[in-house]
């Protein structure tokens, strides 16, 4: 699995100690590109900023990609490729993953790992520096990760520029392939070109790559969305999910509705989550009501809201995606799982009008 972040890495260190809970010494907006493989004692490896020049030009020539061969290209190009490969080999959704408060990044790798079993998708979590404890506790941590979660936000701009870049790069050079083939089928007849190609995007080409924010990852990704340089705000993803949302509600529709999503922007709300319920009696930057337990005042445009408030298998859990919850209950399973396949399912779902809200 691979992960991008901005914490500061200790080489020196093993296993996940090489993540520091500090932001990179050359600033936060820094990031590194890690590989974990493993399960009882994880492999950490640090990768290589720069990939070498050819390394790049056997990737170029492989993925008949459109690249400048002749400037500097860094572990995402090479990243993208492998993933990319993969995805389209075992017929996998891609989920960009960025989690919340408190969060090692031993936490992070196990549900990281739970999301790809539970859902057969390859996950890519992006880590910022929660506190994960340390020696602070209690407010003192909130509001340390909360402050860190801020700074973070250009970083989270950078990845998603980066995913949006090499995702671009490689579908057009996927679908120059397939419509190769379909004219090479059939030279004389532009229609058939047409329905073969048609068929080999469905058949070869259907991959999803959506966003999941958890928790304090959406306080990363609204301050992203409001960055001078906010390349969050570009069309990148299929789906977005705004999960247990650790955000204010009051005005949520102002950085909301600028998020771009191809087929949906999903928020998640549990009025019982435990968690939120918690967070909101945090000092600082006063704790409004939250959005990802407040059932009220529910009016961005672009957005489906999902109640999970007394859904059978979520009580007051802040992690209602994970195998506790979906175990229990098939139809969270069900939800998403075609939610991080970005299927259609609105249709599904039951409206309630007074609210604005679906349940699963």
């Amino acid at each position: 699995m691979y992960f991008i972040t901005n914490r500061q890495m200790v080489p020196n260190k093993r296993g996940f100690n090489k993540f520091s809970k500090h932001p990179n010494e050359k600033g936060p907006n820094e990031l590194t590109a890690v590989e974990v493989t493993g399960v009882r004692k994880p492999t950490v490896t640090i990768l290589k900023d720069e990939v070498p020049d050819s390394k790049v030009k056997e990737l170029s020539d492989k993925y008949s990609l459109n690249l400048d061969t002749d400037v500097k290209h860094y572990a995402p190009l090479a990243i993208a490729c492998e993933t990319f490969r993969k995805a389209r080999r075992t017929k996998k959704n891609i989920l960009i993953f960025v989690h919340g408060y408190n969060n090692d990044v031993e936490d992070v790798y196990a549900t990281a790992r739970e999301l790809e079993k539970l859902y057969n998708l390859i996950v890519i979590p992006f880590t910022w520096p929660a506190n994960g404890g340390g020696a602070l506790s209690g407010s003192l941590s909130y509001l340390a990760d909360k402050r860190d979660a801020r700074a973070s936000e250009d970083a989270l701009n950078r990845f998603i520029d980066s995913v949006g870049h090499y995702y671009g790069l490689l579908t057009t050079a996927a679908r120059c392939q397939l419509a190769d083939t379909a004219e090479k089928r059939h030279p004389e007849n532009p229609t058939k070109q047409r329905e073969l190609l048609s068929k080999l995007l469905e058949k070869e080409c259907d991959l999803n790559v959506s966003l999941l924010c958890h928790s304090m990852g959406n306080y990363v990704f609204k301050h992203a969305l409001t960055s001078s340089l906010a390349e969050s705000r570009k069309l990148v993803f299929d789906n977005v999910i705004l999960a247990a949302a650790d955000t204010n509600n009051l005005e949520h529709k102002l950085w909301v509705e600028s998020i771009r999503a191809r087929k949906g922007v999903y928020v998640l709300i549990n009025e019982n989550d435990y968690a939120l319920s918690w967070s909101r009696r945090k000092p600082g930057e006063e704790q409004k009501a939250r959005l990802g337990h407040y059932l009220r005042k529910l009016d961005a445009a672009n957005a489906y809201y999902i109640n999970f408030t007394g859904v059978k298998g979520v009580g007051s859990s802040h992690s209602y995606f994970n195998a506790d919850s979906a175990n229990e209950n098939s139809s969270i399973r069900r939800f998403f799982r075609k939610v991080f396949a970005a299927e259609h399912i609105i249709t599904r779902l039951k409206y309630s009008s007074d609210n604005n809200t679906y349940r699963p």
